[in-house]
């Protein structure tokens, strides 16, 4: 986990102060986290997993995909009725976005 947070970090180009305060915690706490001096709470770990747009697992060293290249997409239901949506990154498709999805991966499929 301690090589995971201050790759991320470093990538990102923040200094250990800067993290921290995107945090909400002193800079020596979060500097803790880095060198294994301390361990982060569960909510901690989530929190710093939403801040480098990862995974726990991915801070763990559970998984290698650090999530960060990856878009996220999810269906969800529309409350009160019987109908899904498709969002992509936090942001609902339009239905010109869904046609254009469906056609692709009909491309794609004849391709194989």
């Amino acid at each position: 986990m301690l090589e995971r947070l201050s790759e991320l970090r470093k990538e990102r180009k923040w200094s250990l102060q800067e993290t921290a305060d995107q945090l909400g915690i002193a800079k020596s706490t979060y500097a803790g986290y880095e060198s294994g001096y301390r361990l982060p709470s569960l909510h901690s770990l989530s929190q710093i997993a939403d801040l480098f747009h990862t995974s726990v697992d991915y801070l763990l060293g559970r998984t290698v995909d650090s999530l960060m290249e990856k878009s996220q997409i999810e269906i969800t239901k529309l409350m009160g009725t019987p109908e899904k949506v498709l969002s992509l990154d936090g942001v609902l498709l339009s239905k010109e976005e869904l046609a254009e999805f469906i056609a692709f991966v009909r491309v794609k499929r004849e391709l194989k």
